[in-house]
């Protein structure tokens, strides 16, 4: 009894076979039929069968009590052994579906997504994959967490409404137990993720979970698997963890580059955005033999309908090579495009259409810069060493947070420092008195940073406050300083507009985004990692005046031409009129070539540069 439902049928068959063969035999002893009959042994047992499955054949019976009463036994024995049976049955299907409910079955399936572990990543990621998985026939993602198979696909459904094309299929299991993996068939998958799980070591969860996947048994092309950490000295264990076929993303140090590019340039968060979704313009590799020797400044104007940013050769990434570089038969080209599709050669090489209106490079001289920072949380020292990568030498910085060990911790980040000067006060971030004392009227740039003391929702809360006072003040006094802020929830952002902030960084949206355009293509790792570091290009927002005369009538080639002068690759702009605009904020990226469009003064041209 104790093995299932399967035991149970076979212990009633023998049972049944039993109660045949016994009351068969006392039957045929009897020989109940006229002299000279034919009766067999095998049509009394044929008989008692009879009787075992249907109770009605025992009203048709005659002869002595001899035959009577084994027949009557055998069709009250054989009540018993049906009835039982479809208990027994009944009971086992019962099981069997609350084992799919429990979400312990195997996913047959192959190409489809993993993911391993439950977060608020995961919607993002679902989301984000439901887009770019739309030209697939039958895309499927398959989840594997420990919580209730029913209450994730109820939550998903609530949050994320209808997915198109796109099925998810939840299992419950632990994705750090090597068995409980094989519910979601790793082996046939094109990618796994392994989310951050919102636990107080993740970085541990996720380092475990990376290990048993390696442990694992692979066939010769294994899926890439694509993972965050939270804290940088975590990231060489999550590297060896993971093997050559993992791409591992350090959080913070991704979360910090952000903020402090976007803090020096309003919008760029929108732009990385743009670049990483799945919604608008993304990046592609693309062989294209036919430009083989054709130089990068010209290969600039080959595409009509996307962007050329960079080169991959031999492994090595390229961003905005220098314009004389030539290319080779065997480089992809890094291309920003809505679509694959798009990525079509011109028939005709494109030419700046309004090549007067270029401005006249001219080198801009760095300025010393103030920098004030409200609150701190986890990424406060990598957002003070990052920035001191950017800003001119005698720039100065001061810290305004509630916590009183955050001086001491600066204090000690000086003899680090190269470029800039520190200073550390405390302040309430909520309290607007505090805030009156701070002065922030002399300081060129703000950025508030989410409290991750509390809970994010009530650290948002906190940052939503700061957020309208700040802009309260700067509209009494009028006075003039960028504010960029730091949000934990994409939706708490939105809330944000009304205090007219000049850039947001949602820091888990953009890691979501991250992880899903990795797991798409591995290659893109390199790519991303250059855009965010201080070393290389990066992508910058310059003013439009800057590359060409404002209020002309000029096309989008002629703002690549001003940039490529420069040693440049102009990929967009940023339109001043419309940067409270949702969902753009007045970005445009990848213009046609042939797009016609006029420069004001506010608006800012989108370039990859070396600083």
């Amino acid at each position: 009894m104790s093995k299932g439902a399967p035991a149970m049928i076979g212990l009633l068959g023998i049972l049944s076979a039993v109660l045949v063969i016994v009351f068969g035999v006392m039957g045929y002893l009897a020989r109940p039929m006229p002299e000279g009959a034919d009766w067999s042994i095998g049509k009394t047992l044929w008989m008692a069968l009879l009787h075992a499955m249907d109770p009605g054949t025992v009203t048709a019976d005659e002869g002595s009590a001899f035959w009577i009463f084994p027949m009557f036994a055998v069709t009250i024995g054989g009540i018993f052994v049906v009835a039982a049976l479809v208990g027994v049955i009944t009971t086992g299907l019962d099981a069997k579906l609350d084992d799919l409910r429990k979400g312990r079955s195997r996913v047959v399936e192959e190409g489809h997504t993993v993911l391993l572990g439950w977060s608020e990543q995961l919607f993002t990621v679902i989301s984000e994959l439901a887009v770019a998985k739309e030209s697939e026939r039958r895309p499927c993602v398959a989840i594997l967490a420990d919580r209730d198979k029913v209450e994730m696909e109820d939550e998903i459904r609530a949050r994320l409404g209808s997915l198109g094309k796109l099925r998810v299929v939840c299992r419950t299991g632990s994705p750090t137990e090597p068995a409980d993996l094989d519910l979601v068939s790793p082996h046939g998958a094109a990618a796994v993720l392994v989310l951050t799980p919102e636990v107080d070591d993740p970085d541990a969860s996720v380092i475990k979970t990376l290990l048993a996947l390696s442990s694992r048994e692979w066939d010769e092309n294994p899926p890439h698997v694509v993972a965050a950490i939270r804290q940088a000295q975590n990231l060489p264990p999550a590297r060896l963890a993971g093997g050559d076929h993992a791409s591992v993303v350090d959080v913070d140090d991704l979360g910090a580059r952000l903020v402090v590019q976007s803090s020096r340039q309003s919008g760029l968060s929108v732009v990385c955005t743009d670049l990483l979704d799945f919604g608008g313009d993304e990046i592609y590799l693309r062989p294209e033999p036919g430009l083989a020797g054709t130089p990068f400044g010209v290969a600039l104007f080959a595409y009509e309908t996307a962007t050329l940013i960079g080169l991959r050769r031999r492994g090595r990434v390229w961003l905005n090579p220098r314009p004389d570089t030539r290319v080779e038969a065997d480089d992809e080209l890094i291309l920003v495009a809505e679509d694959d599709s798009t990525i079509r050669l011109a028939p005709t090489p494109l030419r700046p259409g309004a090549p007067r209106a270029i401005v006249r490079p001219v080198r801009r001289a760095s300025k010393p810069e103030r920098v004030l920072v409200i609150g701190w949380n986890a990424r406060g020292v990598k957002i003070v060493k990052e920035l001191d990568n950017y800003v001119a030498p005698g720039s100065r910085l001061q810290v305004a947070a509630a916590q009183p060990d955050v001086e001491p911790r600066v204090k000690a980040l000086a003899a680090e420092l190269r470029n800039l000067h520190t200073a550390c006060q405390i302040c309430e971030p909520t309290d607007r008195g505090s805030l009156e004392t701070l002065g922030i009227g002399e300081f060129d740039h703000v950025i508030v940073l989410a409290d991750d003391t509390v809970e994010p929702e009530k650290a948002d809360s906190q940052t939503l406050v700061t957020l309208l006072h700040l802009r309260d003040m700067e509209f009494r006094r009028n006075e003039r300083y960028s504010i960029v802020s730091e949000m934990n929830d994409e939706r708490n952002q939105r809330l944000a507009q009304v205090t007219k902030a000049d850039d947001f960084v949602v820091g888990s949206k953009l890691i979501s985004l991250l992880l899903t355009q990795l797991s798409e293509n591995r290659h893109l790792s390199a790519v991303f990692k250059q855009l965010f570091e201080a070393e290389g290009s990066e992508i910058y927002l310059r003013p439009a005046e800057e590359y060409v005369a404002l209020g002309q009538r000029i096309d989008f080639a002629t703002v690549i031409e001003a940039a490529r002068l420069r040693g440049e690759t102009a990929i967009g702009y940023r339109v001043l009129a419309d940067a409270q605009e949702v969902p753009s904020y007045g970005v445009r990226l990848n213009p046609a070539k042939t797009a016609q469009l006029s420069m004001a003064r506010g608006d800012r041209v989108i370039v990859l540069a070396e600083d």
